[in-house]
C-alpha cells in the first residue's frame, strides 16, 4: 500500500474545474418536518424540501447514493431513484411514485437523528489550505479545515445543509446537533463495475451479476474523454499521497515533481482505485457537492464517502467497463 501511495502518478485528467451552483429553497425544513415527511403522489417540489431530504437519506441507506444530502431534487436524486428501481425490479423512470415510496420504507423511519460532537470531531484539522502544490507538499496532511466540513462528510451532508439544520449552533465538543442517519456501508464483494458515461453513474455488480450499488460520478468530457472499453483494477489505495509530475501538466509555477501528503482535501480525496489504463483511476474529491456538476478530465470522480465504501468492496482484477 505504501508503494502505491508514494508512487501514485496522476495527470490533470483527474482534476475538475470549479463552478458555483445557485439553489433556491422551496420551504423551511427542520428535523421534525423531515422525519414526518410523507409522499402524497405529487412530484417532488422544486428546490429544497423535507421530502427530498428524506428520500435522499433512505436511498443512501439502500445503496443508491444520491451524492451529497442537501434536500434538493435534481439529476443526482433522479439517478439514485432510477438505480433503486433497477435493484428492486420496479418500473424504471427515475421518478418517485407510491410503489417506490412504499418500498423505501423498509429502510427505516427517522432519517434525521441527534448526535453529540466528540473531541475527535474537533481535532486533527488543517489550517486554510494553499492552492499552490509546492506549499501543499510541505504539509503533513491535506485535511478538513473546519468541524463543519468534517462532520458534513462523515454524515454525507452538504455543509450548508448541516448549518441550515442546526441554525446558530456552535460546533464544539459536547454539543448535540442534528445529522443525517445514512446507515452503514455496504458489505459485499464487487466483481465488476460499469462506468456509465451518458448517465454519469457508476454501477457495482457482484459475482452473480446482481446490481448491489449505484453511485453518481463525474466521468470525463467531450474534450478530455475517459477511457473506452474494459479495464481492470490494479491497486486500491486509501488515504493516498499524490505524485505531481509536471510532464503531465503544469500547476502554477511548479516545474519539479512533488509528493503531496494524504488527506480528504487532496486532489484525489481519500481514495485512489488504480486502473490498468495508465494515469486513469476512480477516486474521491475535495468538493463532493460538485459531483456530476462539473466535468472531470477523464477519471471517475466520486464523493469521498462513496469512494471509501467502494474501496472496501473492490480488489485487484475487478473489471471496469466504460460505456457510452
Amino acid at each position: 500500500m505504501d508503494a502505491i501511495q508514494i508512487g501514485l502518478a496522476l495527470t490533470a485528467a483527474c482534476l475538475a474545474a470549479a463552478t458555483t451552483v445557485v439553489k433556491a429553497r422551496a420551504e423551511t425544513i427542520d428535523a421534525t418536518s423531515i422525519n414526518t415527511a410523507t409522499f402524497s403522489g405529487d412530484p417532488l417540489p422544486e428546490g429544497q424540501s423535507p421530502l427530498a431530504v428524506r428520500v435522499q437519506i433512505l436511498l443512501d441507506r439502500a445503496g443508491a447514493s444520491p451524492g451529497v444530502i442537501d434536500g434538493y431534487s435534481g439529476d443526482n436524486l433522479e439517478k439514485a431513484i432510477r438505480g433503486f428501481e433497477e435493484v428492486n425490479r420496479l418500473p424504471v423512470d427515475g421518478q418517485i411514485d407510491m410503489m417506490l415510496w412504499d418500498t423505501l420504507q423498509a429502510m427505516g423511519s427517522d432519517v434525521i437523528v441527534s448526535y453529540t460532537i466528540t473531541e475527535d470531531d474537533v481535532s486533527g484539522l488543517s489550517a486554510d489550505l494553499p492552492d499552490d502544490y509546492a506549499e501543499l507538499a510541505q504539509l503533513d496532511q491535506i485535511g478538513f479545515t473546519s468541524v463543519a466540513e468534517k462532520l458534513a462528510e462523515r454524515f454525507h451532508m452538504d455543509i450548508q445543509f448541516l448549518s441550515d439544520l442546526n441554525p446558530g449552533t456552535e460546533l464544539s465538543a459536547g454539543t448535540t446537533i442534528y445529522v443525517a442517519d445514512t446507515g452503514t456501508d455496504i458489505e459485499a464483494e464487487v466483481a465488476s463495475l460499469v462506468a456509465d458515461k451518458s448517465a454519469a453513474r457508476l454501477l457495482a455488480y457482484d459475482a452473480t451479476n446482481t446490481l448491489i450499488a449505484i453511485y453518481p460520478v463525474t466521468i470525463g468530457s467531450s474534450s478530455t474523454p475517459s477511457p473506452s472499453g474494459s479495464h481492470t483494477v490494479t491497486a486500491v489505495a486509501v488515504d493516498p499521497t499524490y505524485s505531481y509530475n509536471p510532464e503531465n501538466f503544469v500547476q502554477g509555477d511548479n516545474q519539479e515533481p512533488l509528493t503531496l501528503p494524504p488527506g480528504p482535501n487532496g486532489p484525489v480525496g481519500n481514495v485512489w482505485i488504480d486502473l490498468s489504463e495508465p494515469t486513469y483511476g476512480i477516486h474521491g474529491t475535495p468538493e463532493p457537492s460538485k459531483i456530476d456538476k462539473t466535468s472531470s478530465h477523464g477519471c471517475v470522480r466520486m464523493t469521498n464517502w462513496d469512494a471509501g465504501e467502494l474501496a472496501h468492496m473492490v480488489s485487484q482484477g475487478v473489471t471496469v467497463e466504460f460505456r457510452d
